[in-house]
């Protein structure tokens, strides 16, 4: 599917984007601002965001906001704290890309250890739960709220070594299925993208011996992260889309 939307479909809406440091966080911040959203960028490290925060205003896009926030620490008490931040600065909240994750340590099922496993499940999963619920408030009073979650396609069917990242991406399915029955009857859409190999960190670290040359660029597959947010996909509900569909 071609996945359209106006040059301004954003215009005039506050977007906050999780892991916005780095790959495809850092292009959906970009791309966001491109089509006249104001975007809210959390990371951990202050100087990617600086970056990304520096590169937007330098392309006259509408001016960002940055929140420094390690969500392996982080409490329940950080996200609600944030949201009384960004409803201060800004008054509302249209949406959320969670976009930020860990991949842990590939390894087979008898050796992952306890440790590697409570980090990864903390931010892909209870962090991402924590500042879900934290925000669900402001993102209800929008007049047209967007939840997405990242997922990825061993969050679609299980594949050996990938063991702890795939059943936090298996449970981020599962909370946006949730969440978007909850909230079928309201404005609040609520989906999740798998954006299948891409050329990132992350993807490097998996697959140390692939041609990243090969793989699309996080600007390749915007269209789908764009249309989810935009007007254009107020229809679509619950469902966990391929940026990348075979």
């Amino acid at each position: 599917m071609e996945y359209q939307v106006a040059a301004d479909a954003l215009h005039g809406k506050v977007i906050l984007v999780t892991g916005a440091g780095d790959g495809i966080g850092r292009q959906a911040a970009l791309s966001y601002a491109q089509h006249g959203a104001t975007v809210i960028l959390l990371g951990r490290t202050v100087k990617k965001l600086e970056s990304v925060y520096d590169e937007i205003e330098a392309a006259g896009y509408p001016q960002p906001a940055i929140i420094p926030l390690d969500m392996l620490g982080a409490t329940r008490q950080h996200y609600l704290d944030m949201v009384d931040t960004i409803e201060q600065q800004f008054g509302r909240l249209d949406g959320v890309l969670h976009n930020a994750g860990l991949l842990g340590v590939l390894s087979p099922f008898d050796q992952i250890e306890e440790k590697a496993y409570d980090d990864v499940m903390q931010v892909n999963v209870k962090a991402t739960f924590l500042m879900t619920q934290a925000i669900m408030p402001l993102i209800q009073k929008s007049e047209d709220g967007r939840v997405v979650f990242t997922s990825s396609t061993v969050g679609h069917s299980g594949r050996a070594f990938w063991g702890t990242y795939a059943m936090s991406k298996f449970a981020t399915e599962g909370m946006m299925q949730v969440l978007a029955d909850e909230l079928s009857n309201t404005t609040v859409k609520v989906n999740a993208i798998n954006p299948g190999g891409t050329r990132t960190k992350m993807r490097a670290s998996a697959f140390p011996a692939e041609d990243a040359n090969n793989l699309k660029k996080p600007l390749d597959i915007m269209p789908l992260y764009l249309y989810l947010m935009a007007p254009e996909g107020k229809d679509i509900n619950g469902q966990c889309i391929d940026a990348q569909p075979k």
